[in-house]
C-alpha cells in the first residue's frame, strides 16, 4: 500500500503533483489528486509528489512534509559546493583511529540518498567499521596475495601486485589500503536496471558529504581488483550476494593531512553536438 493521502483543507488543487509524476499514476478524482489502487504498483516510490506540493499537503509511504528538510534557502551557494568540488583530494594518509559510529552511519544515510535508475534502491554498501576488523582483513588479504605470488599465478597484467607483496612483508608498506581505519563497498544486483552506475553514484555522493565532514576518502581500485579478481573468495568471507556486481571499493577515514587549496585541471574536454 502506497498510503497516498492529501489534506483536503491545504491542497490548493494546483496539480503539480500529478504533472511531476514520473508514473503518470496520480491524476484528479472528485476534486482532488488520487492514485487509483490498480495503478500503485506502477508507482516509482520516488517521493517526487511528496518533494513539490506547494501546500504540505501529501503525504506518501508512511511519509508526510513534517518528516522532510525544507529547501528554500537550504541549498549551499554555488561558490561553496564548486571549492568543494575543485578541492576533494584523494587522501592516502589517515589517523588510525575509528570515526564516530554516529558519524559513520549519517554518511552513509546520507550517501543512501543517491538516484538509482528506475528508484530501484538497491545498492548494498558492505563497510568495515573498526580500524582493528581492517587490520584483520588487510592480514587475510596479504596473506592471499602472497599465495599467488609464490605460486606465480599473479595473470600478467596484475603482475605489479608482487611490488605490492613485497613492501608489505618486508617493510610493512601498506601499498593496498594505505593504512586506512575503514572501507566501503558498494555493489548492486546483477538484475537491477543500471548497477554499475548506481553504485559509483552513491559512492560519489558519499565521498563529497564525507569531505564536506572533514572525512578523507580513497576511490580504490587496487583495492576492488585485489579482493574481487585476484581473491574472488572475499566475497563470500565479506557477505556480499553472488549476483551482485561489485561497483567499487572506497577506504576512508579521519585524514592525517590537510590541503590548502584547489589545483586546476583546466577546462573540460567538450563535444558539441551539431545537427
Amino acid at each position: 500500500m502506497l498510503d497516498f493521502n492529501v489534506n483536503d483543507s491545504l491542497c490548493t488543487r494546483c496539480g503539480e503533483c500529478i504533472d511531476d509524476c514520473p508514473a503518470r499514476i496520480i491524476s484528479m478524482q472528485d476534486g482532488a489528486p488520487t492514485i487509483v489502487p490498480d495503478k500503485e504498483s506502477a508507482c516509482y516510490r520516488c517521493q517526487h509528489c511528496l518533494a513539490i506540493c506547494p501546500a504540505g499537503a501529501l503525504s506518501i509511504l508512511g511519509v508526510g512534509p513534517a518528516d522532510c528538510q525544507p529547501l528554500n534557502g537550504a541549498f549551499p551557494e554555488p561558490d561553496r559546493l564548486e571549492a568543494l568540488i575543485r578541492g576533494r583530494r584523494s587522501v592516502r594518509r589517515y589517523k588510525q583511529e575509528n570515526l564516530e559510529p554516529e558519524l559513520m552511519q549519517h554518511l552513509l544515510d546520507v550517501a543512501w540518498q543517491a538516484p538509482t535508475g528506475v528508484n530501484s534502491r538497491d545498492v548494498l554498501f558492505t563497510v568495515v567499521d573498526d580500524r582493528l576488523k581492517l587490520v584483520r582483513l588487510r592480514e587475510v588479504v596479504m596473506d592471499g596475495l602472497g599465495r599467488l605470488v609464490r605460486e606465480m599465478r599473479l595473470p600478467a597484467e596484475m603482475a605489479f601486485f608482487a611490488n605490492f607483496v613485497r613492501l608489505w612483508e618486508e617493510k610493512k608498506v601498506d601499498i593496498l589500503f594505505r593504512d586506512a581505519p575503514h572501507l566501503l563497498i558498494a555493489s548492486a544486483p546483477r538484475d537491477a536496471a543500471s548497477p554499475l552506475p548506481d553504485c559509483l553514484i552513491a559512492l560519489s555522493y558519499f565521498e563529497l558529504y564525507a569531505q564536506c565532514q572533514g572525512v578523507g576518502t580513497l576511490w580504490n581500485g587496487l583495492v576492488k581488483w585485489g579482493l574481487f579478481d585476484l581473491l574472488p573468495d572475499m566475497r563470500g568471507l565479506l557477505g556480499i550476494p553472488n549476483d551482485h556486481v561489485i561497483g567499487y571499493a572506497m577506504t576512508f577515514g579521519k585524514p592525517a593531512v590537510q590541503y590548502a587549496r584547489t589545483v586546476q585541471h583546466g577546462s573540460a574536454n567538450v563535444t558539441r553536438v551539431s545537427i
